[in-house]
């Protein structure tokens, strides 16, 4: 131990760092080599699986420099794979058995029974050792640095690809999990304790965890924490401010899919997330038209991996995220060569909130078989600074109005995995509100507002 009771580990002689699978590319064509060997190879994985061996029978691989060749492939939605039976998802989306598979990644949505994505050790290969991995040298991190992750630790992929990820850069990890692993009261003891330079959370917890300790009298910009890495969840402005101004820590974003892997990263001096063109081939199209928007124009992400699909074959995965996407301006920093990659802070057909997708038609369906609704809005909100889910409901006459708003918070949570507020409205209030719109507000995300 040294004088500041800090524990020497990364940072003493002997760490062995792992060597990487895959290298930054060094120039735009060799980022379009990629895609040629990697987008051919996609479509001839794909043609082993029962269900998307039909949707690419026409397609010529020798034609997809053509981007109308390409633009052929059907996108991939998660309605198709939400109707399929788990059975049937095995056999026919997945193109190798289960005795290939090192390991199972939950699918982001809550909705329904979900979906655990079998990953073998060639796509762990960059799925972690590389996509993952790049965190750490994207925002700056080095071997003297020591990680706090407070991601969930359960079966969604980050809370445990998060710290393995840092490991294999030889960076000291401290796998606490979210306060449902680990206390934060705890977790702040072991902040000061530990003396971590790296916190990694979704945005409400690290909000959480700050406003916790002050309750306490205790100061984090005073930490050692001089990073956030936050994910999961939407980053406002506002939220990005206050993260900043509690922790005294600079805050790095991220974004990623449990189909693809971490997809993109803010760059240390950039305050922009770059993507991983070479790992993914990514489109960004008009939701209506399904062609490609402008440069720098805001569309629908459309996610295609080109090196982990030895057995889940995603093509052309519509992710519903709206994002722009534009290139950097090269220079001295290798990371240049990949495109700036700025997320909307919204989706197309769901809610992302505090982790978990909440898709507007699922849910719809799930309020309106409830006998007690009549009517209902759904706000994705911000309350404190943590991302929350707020209903807004109008009822029948005559039931006691605490009971059913008890009763649906609880159908809730049991459906989708989270804990909503819900309010009770006069009836005929969501009437006159929708009336006032072109197309009723029945999703509204309210977390950019003021």
């Amino acid at each position: 131990m040294t004088s500041d009771s800090r524990p020497v580990m990364n940072d003493a002689p002997g760490v062995a760092v792992t060597p990487w699978s895959l290298g930054i590319p060094g120039s735009d064509a060799e980022i379009a080599a990629i895609h040629r060997s990697r987008m051919r190879l996609a479509i001839e994985r794909a043609r082993h699986s029962r269900l998307l061996a039909p949707r690419v029978s026409g397609i010529n691989i020798d034609k997809l420099d053509d981007p109308e060749e390409w633009r052929k492939v059907p996108v991939l939605t998660k309605e198709e794979l939400r109707k399929l039976p788990t059975d049937q998802f095995y056999s026919n989306f997945c193109i190798a058995p289960a005795s290939t598979c090192a390991e199972y990644w939950r699918s982001g949505g809550s909705t329904g029974k979900p979906l655990f994505y079998p990953r073998s050790p060639e796509d762990m290969k960059y799925m972690l050792g590389v996509a993952f991995r790049r965190i750490w040298p994207c925002i700056g991190a080095t071997q003297g640095d020591v990680l706090h992750t407070a991601f969930p630790l359960g079966i969604h992929p980050v809370g445990q690809l998060t710290p393995r990820s840092a490991q294999m850069e030889g960076i000291a990890t401290l796998w606490a999990g979210a306060g449902t692993t680990t206390p934060t009261n705890i977790q702040i003891e072991l902040i000061r304790e530990l003396k971590p330079t790296i916190f990694a959370a979704m945005p409400s917890y690290a909000l959480h965890i700050a406003n916790a300790a002050e309750a306490q009298g205790i100061d984090l910009a005073q930490s050692t924490v001089k990073k956030l890495l936050v994910s999961a969840e939407p980053l406002t402005d506002a939220k990005r401010a206050k993260l900043e101004r509690v922790w005294g820590a600079k805050v790095y974003n991220s974004f990623g899919m449990t189909e693809g892997a971490m997809t993109s990263v803010e760059r240390d001096g950039v305050g922009r997330m770059i993507a991983w063109t070479d790992l993914f081939y990514l489109e960004v199209l008009d939701p209506s038209s399904g062609k490609p928007v402008a440069e720098g124009e805001q569309g629908a992400l459309v996610m295609t991996p080109l090196w982990s699909n030895t057995i889940t074959p995603f093509l052309r995965w519509y992710t519903g995220d709206i994002v722009s996407m534009h290139r950097q301006k090269r220079s001295d920093d290798p990371w240049s060569i990949f495109p700036v990659l700025d997320h909307a802070l919204r989706t197309e057909g769901f809610f992302k909130v505090r982790g978990i997708n909440i898709n507007h038609g699922d849910l719809e369906d799930f309020m309106f078989t409830q006998a007690a609704v009549t009517d209902f809005r759904a706000e994705a909100v911000t309350n404190a600074g943590i991302d929350a889910l707020r209903l807004l409901i109008e009822v029948k006459r005559g039931p006691d109005l605490a009971a059913v708003a008890k009763d649906i918070t609880e159908r809730v949570k049991s459906k989708f995995e989270l804990t909503p507020t819900v309010e009770v409205l006069e009836t005929g209030t969501l009437a006159r509100e929708f009336e006032k719109s072109v197309k009723a507000p029945r999703f509204v995300d309210r977390r950019n507002e003021a």
